[in-house]
């Protein structure tokens, strides 16, 4: 994960499942999300396939508008983009596995921008295949925000995050260990 806000949301969903595959919907606190509730969204499972429930400010500002009750896969114009998302989706609930993919799009006017997607599991009184934790997030903040929207996304990289796999803390992004340094020069 490269985005500070896919890490910070992944974290947090970590350490509240500890040892189960996921954690309920209710242990979110969205307080705890602040830096990064921009960026983040919440899918409910519906027939018609996953729907937004909520939606961060910064990811409503990018797609031109309020996502709150659109369909999840309609962010992908193509439909084999669409069919491509409900399955990443269907797989996400079926196995309670996480799902980190990068982006790549385009705005209405022709900008370049390139995203990274989390998708996470969340229980609902006790039901899986209820609802989902998301981020999808810029790898920087783009200087069109507000003025453009996104027309047109595509996949081009996708990693699993099984539930087998052991819990591990991610390092933090761009901290480096302070270092002292000595510059040439002196008193005169």
């Amino acid at each position: 994960m490269k985005n500070s806000s896919t890490r910070l949301v992944y974290e947090y969903w970590n350490d509240l499942r500890g040892d189960r595959a996921a954690p309920e919907r209710g242990e979110i606190e969205p307080g705890a999300l602040r830096h990064a509730l921009a960026d983040t969204f919440v899918l409910e499972n519906e027939p018609i396939g996953p729907v937004f429930r909520l939606a961060g400010t910064r990811l409503c500002a990018m797609m031109g508008g309020e996502l709150r009750g659109r369909a999840f896969a309609a962010l992908w114009g193509e439909v084999e983009a669409q069919g491509e998302m409900r399955r990443l989706v269907q797989t996400v609930m079926d196995d309670t596995a996480g799902a980190v993919a990068g982006l790549s799009g385009e705005t209405v006017t022709g900008h370049p921008v390139y995203l990274e997607l989390l998708l996470l599991p969340l229980r609902y009184r006790g039901r899986t295949h209820e609802r989902i934790l998301g981020a999808l997030s810029p790898t920087g903040v783009p200087e069109w925000l507000g003025l453009d929207q996104i027309e047109t996304m595509r996949m081009i990289s996708l990693r699993m995050l099984w539930p087998s796999e052991p819990v591990q803390r991610l390092p933090p992004v761009g901290r480096t260990a302070p270092r002292f340094l000595v510059l040439p020069g002196g008193r005169a």
